[in-house]
């Protein structure tokens, strides 16, 4: 039956870009892991710039609605490569192994005449289906001295990751891709996933920035149990060695109690993987750090500390990116410099959106904008409009089913995304989606994040909190964009409430979820706890 189908979409696929049209796209799919939309300057130019991720936009479309539909890395890696719900993959959060019987949009790629590979982080799972060629870190992975799993066995290459799945891409590009065949390639980053650990060469730079603070980093969460209950809060759960990158013998010293039992390992697992010569040049800079910590720390107020940690979270997190996008820079200057601009998609994403402070926070798990939302930028030369800009929300979901057809190849039916292309080519009469489902799962867990589903509109957010509490939340997008008012008890939103609650129950029929399905995942979390 699959040998069948398969044979059916390279047919199509054949036939769809026969003589007098042009040759199937190259397909260039870029993911970072935990990049923030609100660190890309496309986005947002507050924090920092990053010129050649904006090219994307200038060249292509901007997405400033695309969102996931469970933020947390494996999951949502799992919903891109088989377009379906984390219910429906089976890959709801990150303790569960993937369902390797799931067909994954690489593989129909391949099977319809495509050189595919991957390189990068994959987060779950040594052996990619679909997949030509990989070399991908093992889980997390590592900033320096990295493990790769690759077809061939596992091999450690020095430096610092971020370049070296550069230097890996291109070397793929250079001397392995079949210049005779389309190719689809997958280029992950770790980075800036925690700990965010930066090269060498932005350590002065970053070390001396200072960032403007949210709005609302000393929030209260005042009306929503949930937000009170998660434990992502900069000064309260942030790691001070793993995270902040304090010497342990500096927290010995000041009396500063490790915040996990992973804190002080963290430290230690990144910065021994480095080279003499690589720790020498660390030290200079992070010793001269610590150094100003111990003097400043024992005059501090608990609003200092708050402040403090968030400046360091951003000068480390912040120079991750900036290496992210100068490498961006070497790959899409690669495709100018070799002729395949013009007939190549490229896509920029994260696998899902992260807190800068907002809230108080880090880490992503909740509903709320800035974990929920993701950046989204698609260049396709004379396919998407240079420099347009698109509201309509677009899901992780989607992914799938729009590289399938820029490939001329027919998706599986059970797949559930909707593909982008007639958004990218500008035709939204085309497209219909009024709202988006999202369900988290992973709790209880690290961070504490309540369970929750719910339903999102370009104007509101109805969400309902479950398991140990049982609690609903609603938010005016347009009016309270900080997301500070749940209104579900406000009488002037009753009609909206209610008619929410249906298109809410709607979406959980379309998408097959039940509350069956809602406890069949908590017993089956029960039982792997035993």
């Amino acid at each position: 039956m699959r040998l069948s189908f398969s044979l059916l979409c390279f047919l199509w696929a054949s036939l769809s870009f026969g003589q007098g049209t042009p040759e199937r796209p190259n397909i260039v799919f870029m993911m970072a892991d935990d990049h923030a939309y609100q660190a890309i300057s496309a986005y947002n130019n507050k924090l920092i710039q990053t010129p050649n991720i904006d090219r994307l936009a200038k060249e292509g479309m901007l997405f400033t609605n695309a969102c996931v539909t469970n933020s947390i890395c494996a999951p949502s890696r799992a919903v891109i490569l088989t377009g379906k719900h984390s219910h429906i993959n089976g890959k709801i959060d990150n303790r569960f192994p993937f369902d390797t019987t799931n067909v994954t949009f690489p593989q129909l790629l391949q099977d319809a005449g495509y050189q595919t590979a991957m390189f990068g982080k994959l987060h779950f799972g040594n052996s990619p289906k679909g997949v030509d060629e990989f070399k991908i870190l093992p889980g997390q992975g590592k900033y320096y001295g990295p493990r790769f799993i690759t077809n061939t066995g596992d091999t450690i290459i020095k430096g610092y990751t971020t370049d070296i799945i550069t230097d890996l891409t291109l070397d793929w590009m250079d001397n392995r891709r079949d210049p005779d065949r389309p190719f689809m390639l997958m280029y992950l980053h770790k980075a800036p996933h925690r700990e965010w650990l930066p090269p060498q060469r932005y350590y002065e730079e970053y070390l001396k920035k200072t960032f403007p603070e949210p709005e609302t980093l000393f929030d209260d969460y005042e009306g929503r149990e949930a937000a009170q209950q998660a434990e992502m809060n900069l000064l309260e759960h942030m790691n001070w060695s793993g995270d902040s990158k304090i010497y342990p013998e500096v927290m010995e010293e000041l009396g500063i109690e490790p915040t996990t039992d992973w804190d002080i390992n963290a430290f230690k697992h990144e910065v021994e993987r480095m080279t003499p010569e690589e720790k020498a040049a660390w030290h200079a800079a992070y010793g001269k750090m610590n150094e100003d910590f111990k003097e400043r720390y024992p005059k501090m107020s608990e609003k200092e500390k708050m402040q403090w940690r968030y400046q360091r979270y951003m000068q480390d997190y912040l120079a991750s990116i900036a290496a992210v996008d100068e490498n961006v820079g070497r790959l899409l200057d690669y495709l100018d410099e070799n002729g395949l601009t013009e007939n190549t998609i490229v896509v920029y994403t994260s696998d899902q959106g992260f807190y800068l402070g907002e809230h108080g926070w880090f880490d992503k798990r909740f509903i709320y904008d800035e974990s929920f939302k993701t950046p989204l930028l698609v260049r396709w030369p004379g396919q998407v409009e240079a420099g347009s800009v698109t509201t309509e929300m677009a899901q992780n979901l989607d992914f799938a089913q729009t590289l399938l057809e820029v490939a001329g190849v027919e998706a599986p039916d059970d797949m559930q995304g909707e593909s982008l292309v007639p958004l990218l080519k500008g035709d939204t009469s085309a497209w219909d989606r009024e709202a988006v489902y999202y369900h988290y799962y992973e709790y209880p867990a690290v961070h504490m994040v309540k369970r929750h589903y719910g339903i999102v509109t370009e104007d509101y957010k109805l969400v309902h909190f479950y398991y140990d509490i049982d609690t609903w939340e609603l938010y005016d997008r347009k009016r309270d964009p900080l997301e500070m008012n749940n209104l579900i008890n406000d009488f002037a939103y009753s009609e909206i409430r209610a008619q929410l609650e249906k298109e809410l129950q709607a979406l959980r029929v379309k998408y097959k979820d039940s509350e069956e399905l809602d406890q069949h995942y908590i017993d089956l979390y029960k039982q792997a706890d035993r």
